[in-house]
């Protein structure tokens, strides 16, 4: 009879601590058969020599070397001793025998660092059986066993691919391990560094070998990158409570899951390549959106800012059309959540911006500005829902949307004000071409159904969001910085009855002129004693520049002229205006631009006097105000002492007995206003004769001082809601130039019998007709041919509408005696009737 030594099935449950009375020794036979043992094959032989009787006493290594020796020799037997190796490991897992386990991974990792041959393919097959087997079993220290043979396996390169080895195992595991939640935190923490560093060890191996393709699948991505987040935001949160953590030292690292995790994560990205890169981020997406992490958005951020940083430079528009197709997706969502993904889009931008950003300039800002509209689309939309039931959750969404909207303009400005110049310029048209503007449809942002109230919140953003973009814009020329498209569109908002939009369009403008960054020093309107203690910087004005205000000085002064008619000015309304007339006198004014002013001047001073508009009278002494502090800014640029004089002495005069003419005073809280301005005497206003002597004397051409400035007109006031400049401005103006302040004399005038006789007489009249003659010809021949087109087009405009209304009294269908009419469109319209059915009197 044969006799055996029996083996126990299971062991103790206690890992890595044996004794030697409960561990089996190898199964030999006693008898007759022990001679078989030298009939089995060497390469088994080998391999039992190197487990030793007690495993505590570790791998025999005398034996190991024969058998690494014998694996080198014959490389053919290496798929042999490799099964055996892993029948071995795969009997002591299941019989708990973690001592041999222990001992067997040792020898396999041994043998794969020594041998590097075509024949190790095999091998390796059942090297990962055998890692497999490891990870499958419920014990710790066994998965972090195998996990340290994956990753020393996955540090080997390999001298030809493998097409037929797939890693879908091992990344389902160690993305399992990746989340463990191991009762015990120092064994989870073991456990998730094992799965991250395993996840690593995949991603080195699949990206070397020719079937890299294979890992980035979205099977895998799916499984990878949420494990990493996981980590990643498990440690977040606690330094979010612990306080900001100090700079970790190597060995650190490698103990903290969060660091691993975000090394592999950098990693993974640095490794993408163009076909790859939406499958890589598209889970961050869903980890982000399943974990509500949008609100608040500090672990969103930080993630796209490692993205950003780890991607290539050329694939950063990858990850922008992402985070914008994600908006759109969740374009329903609360507000907080949409303002979440547009601070991660501003974070993106704005480290996109200084590399290549793609062809997807435009469709950012395209993308902002459809939400922009959206968000006031939902602001408008719970106003009205809410009406009559004013609740502090209404209140609490509007704040939300206007969070949005702050939001989408500091992206836009912030995305704009990074890039080029040339493509600045582009984004500043693209941009005023969505503005929209009351009374005309060919916009492209579609406002129809917000109402003037949603308008008008649309127009507000976008100017800011402008307002943004053009901050720090330095044009060489002011043609390249206001080119015609652009300049028509932005002055339109200035023609508003909207205080707001028209401080935004005279900002915007500020930003595009001023070239030498001194506007800060001319904040605020007032008196300045002394302009040289403001250093003002300025250079020579250019041909180009010149051409400009040629061709466009008339617009610019037409805006200035109207927008300090404006009823709803307040001081804000002032202090640009009068940054904006010293901003072009630095910038863009010569000797004749010079003299325009003066005259724009003058016309500002007489709507305040005449106030045909009827202006309240804060305003007429805010306009007196900003002619006085601008004509003492203009007369120490120019330097002429005679102009000093006159200024100052006005000046002087005001501050005496009419201080409510001065910016100090007028716009204190507390001014007592006069009545009237009709009984002020000369000495308080700045004179057109005076003035024309003092620069006369100093080489300056004043003939066109004489001409009063009238405005351009266009069809900018038809569409901006205000009364035409045909009303405004008086028809004497194109007979009579002689408008100076000098021969103002009040228009009822006492009649006597004197001035009858004198009516009467023809030698009166034909003096009369000779002066008015002499006065049309000097005003034709010394008047700029700008100022001569736009007399002749107010008249021809006010003949052309005197005109239009005859013919449509004369061609307009008689009404019926019932009085039938109908009205369509706010226009009324009679119904025609035929001759033979109206009703005749009788006496007809």
């Amino acid at each position: 009879m044969r006799q055996y030594v029996q083996v126990p099935t299971v062991e103790q449950e206690k890992a890595y601590d044996y004794n030697s009375a409960f561990e089996p020794r190898p199964c030999m036979c006693l008898g007759v058969c022990c001679c078989c043992a030298a009939l089995r094959p060497r390469y088994k032989r080998l391999v039992d020599n190197i487990f030793p009787e007690d495993p505590k006493d570790g791998l025999v290594k005398a034996d190991m070397e024969k058998l690494t020796f014998y694996a080198v020799s014959a490389p053919e037997k290496l798929d042999r001793i490799g099964a055996y190796l892993a029948e071995r490991l795969s009997r002591d897992v299941v019989r708990h025998r973690y001592g041999y386990v222990l001992i067997a991974m040792e020898a396999l990792d041994q043998l794969l660092m020594a041998c590097h041959s075509q024949s190790i393919k095999p091998f390796v097959e059942s090297f990962l059986h055998m890692v497999a087997k490891l990870l499958e079993s419920g014990e710790p220290k066994l998965q972090v066993l195998g996990t340290n043979s994956f990753v020393k396996f996955a540090n080997i390169e390999e001298d030809t691919p493998s097409y037929h080895r797939r890693y879908d195992f091992f990344v389902s595991r160690f993305s399992a391990m990746c989340h463990s939640c191991d009762h015990d935190p120092e064994i989870q923490t073991e456990i998730r560094i094992a799965g991250i560093r395993g996840i690593q060890g995949v991603v080195r191996k699949t990206v070397n070998d020719e079937l890299r393709a294979t890992i980035w699948e979205p099977q895998h991505m799916d499984k990878i990158v949420p494990s990493l987040l996981f980590n990643m935001q498990k440690i977040e949160d606690i330094d979010s409570r612990i306080g900001p953590p100090s700079s970790p030292t190597g060995g650190e690292k490698e103990e903290n899951p969060a660091l691993l995790a975000e090394n592999c994560f950098r990693e993974l990205l640095g490794r993408a390549t163009y076909g790859n890169m939406n499958n890589a981020v598209r889970p961050v997406f869903a980890h982000l959106d399943h974990h509500r992490l949008w609100d608040p958005n500090e672990f969103a951020v930080s993630c796209f800012k490692i993205i950003m940083y780890s991607i290539q430079a050329q694939y950063s528009h990858h990850v922008i059309q992402e985070i914008l197709g994600h908006l759109d997706v969740r374009k329903r969502d609360s507000p907080r959540v949409r303002a979440g993904i547009i601070q991660v889009l501003l974070e993106a931008v704005a480290i996109a911006a200084k590399g290549s950003v793609g062809p997807t300039v435009l469709e950012v800002f395209n993308t902002l500005l459809k939400h922009l509209r959206i968000s006031v689309d939902f602001e408008l939309g719970d106003r009205r829902s809410s009406a009559g039931s004013a609740t502090f959750s209404t209140s609490s969404k509007e704040s939300d949307e206007r969070i949005v909207q702050n939001a989408i303009i500091q992206t836009i400005g912030f995305f704009g004000s990074n890039l080029p110049d040339y493509q600045r310029s582009e984004i500043m048209m693209f941009i005023m071409g969505k503005v929209p503007v009351l009374g005309t449809t060919s916009q492209s942002l579609d406002t129809s159904h917000l109402g003037d109230l949603g308008t008008r919140r649309i127009q507000i953003m976008l100017l800011r969001s402008l307002l943004m973009v053009t901050s720090g814009y330095k044009a060489t020329t002011i043609t390249n910085a206001l080119p015609p498209p652009f300049l028509d569109p932005l002055l339109s908002p200035s023609l508003m009855e909207d205080s707001e939009l028209r401080q935004l369009v005279l900002e915007v403008l500020h930003n595009l002129i001023d070239r030498h960054d001194n506007r800060a020093k001319l904040r605020g309107i007032r008196i300045i004693p002394d302009v040289s203690d403001l250093k003002i910087k300025r250079d020579k004005i250019s041909r180009q520049d010149v051409s400009f205000m040629k061709k466009h000085g008339q617009q610019l002064y037409r805006h200035i002229y109207l927008g300090c008619k404006e009823e709803d000015n307040v001081q804000k309304n002032f202090e640009l205006l009068f940054t904006s007339l010293a901003l072009t006198t630095i910038e863009l004014a010569n000797e004749e631009v010079v003299i325009d002013l003066i005259r724009l001047a003058i016309a500002l001073q007489d709507i305040a006097i005449i106030n045909e508009d009827n202006l309240p009278m804060f305003n007429r002494c805010g306009i007196m105000a900003l002619v006085a502090a601008y004509l003492n800014f203009l007369s120490q640029m120019i330097a002429v002492p005679a102009f000093c004089q006159h200024v100052s002495k006005v000046i002087e005069t005001r501050s005496l007995e009419a201080s409510y003419f001065l910016p100090e005073t007028i716009f204190k809280d507390k001014c007592n206003l006069p009545k009237s301005l009709e009984k002020h005497e000369k000495d308080l206003f700045f004179l057109t004769n005076k003035i024309a002597e003092s620069l006369g004397g100093s080489g300056y051409s004043v003939e066109r001082l004489s001409v009063p400035y009238v405005p351009q007109v266009t069809d900018e006031d038809r569409l901006s809601r205000r009364k035409s400049i045909v009303d405004t401005v008086s028809i004497q103006v194109d007979i009579l130039p002689g408008n100076n302040t000098d021969d103002k004399v009040d228009n009822t005038e006492e009649i006597t019998f004197e001035a009858l006789k004198k009516a009467i007489d023809n030698n009166g009249l034909e003096e009369q007709e000779k002066e008015k003659r002499r006065l049309v010809i000097e005003k034709f021949q010394k008047a700029p041919f700008e100022e001569i087109a736009a007399q002749c087009e107010t008249k021809a405009n006010l003949l052309h509408d005197r005109l239009a209304q005859i013919l449509e009294l004369t061609i307009r269908p008689p009404p019926s005696p019932s009085g039938t009419m109908t009205i369509t469109a706010g226009h009324a319209h009679y119904q025609s009737v035929p001759v033979y059915e109206m009703k005749f009197p009788d006496l007809f």
